[in-house]
């Protein structure tokens, strides 16, 4: 395993955080020195971030129960925590690694210094801190093979929207779906990165010779998914087929954002998109393409 790197980037304002899988851009906007020190303490916090996440592999690769050991590191705390709302469902704590560790590297950020706005981008998924008259810009990729077709949302501090992650089949983890993008917005990275990862495996044509899978273990031996079939490819289909899909990931999102567990989610399939979102962020919403809205 390499040694960790943090870096700061040529613009003198971002800082680089990069160990093995983990690719990190974090900032912070404040006072010039209470931003040099803030990066300073997380080069030091980082030091031991994956050594201790490796330690815990064992158990968060596990299914998630209510009688589930509880991790002993931060991260893997977070992980457990985020993925317990959706325990009726097959999930491990893995669902929510690359958010949880954006979430707590955000916290290590603003442990000891108060900034009116601040993000951690952790290979796409997000954790953000803003006061409440900040904004942000997020832009959504409709579909990663075309990354030049987006919609974009600004998000106030007032949305109270802390994370946002994005799943789907042609994403860095596997998926049991077939969804091209899954956005979510939730109130942490970890809990918008747990549930990007199960309303994209709910977009899907299940029995349909078009979506080609295989075991995820023999693509990734070490897989928490074990033989579960992953989306390796997905052949022509008919456009009320694309409907379908869409709509089985609409209705898990629906039902998350009406138990609490999501702000909004923009689902994604062969241009076909559906949006599940407040009044207020519904409002806010700016497609590059045509998209049915709903409430």
């Amino acid at each position: 395993m390499n040694k960790p790197q943090v870096t700061l980037m040529n613009d003198g304002k971002r800082l680089h955080l990069h160990h093995g899988p983990i690719d990190i851009v974090a900032e912070a906007f404040g006072e010039k020195n209470c931003v040099k020190l803030a990066y300073q303490n997380l080069e030091t916090e980082f030091q031991s971030l994956l050594q201790n996440l490796v330690k815990e592999l064992p158990i968060l690769r596990r299914p998630i129960t209510s009688q589930a050991k509880k991790p002993i590191y931060p991260v893997g705390r977070r992980m457990h925590d985020a993925v317990l709302p959706f325990s009726s469902n097959f999930i491990t704590p893995m669902a929510a690694v690359a958010g949880s560790v954006a979430d707590h590297i955000l916290t290590c950020l603003c442990r000891d210094h108060r900034f009116g706005k601040a993000y951690v981008n952790n290979g796409g998924d997000i954790a953000l801190y803003l006061d409440k008259d900040e904004t942000f810009d997020i832009a959504i990729i409709e579909n990663p093979a075309n990354p030049n077709k987006t919609g974009h949302i600004t998000v106030s501090g007032r949305d109270n929207i802390h994370g946002i992650a994005t799943s789907g089949m042609h994403g860095r983890s596997h998926s049991l779906g077939i969804a091209d993008s899954v956005t979510v917005l939730a109130q942490s990275a970890a809990i918008a990165d747990a549930a990007a990862t199960l309303i994209a495996n709910a977009v899907d044509i299940p029995g349909s010779p078009a979506v080609i899978r295989k075991p995820a273990n023999e693509l990734t031996p070490d897989s928490d998914l074990g033989g579960r079939l992953v989306t390796v490819d997905l052949k022509e289909i008919r456009q009320g087929q694309i409907e379908e899909a869409v709509n089985r990931g609409f209705t898990v999102a629906t039902k998350y954002q009406k138990h609490g567990l999501i702000k909004a989610a923009w689902i994604s399939l062969r241009g076909t998109i559906k949006v599940v979102a407040p009044q207020a962020l519904t409002g806010k919403l700016n497609e590059a393409s045509k998209v049915q809205n709903h409430q």
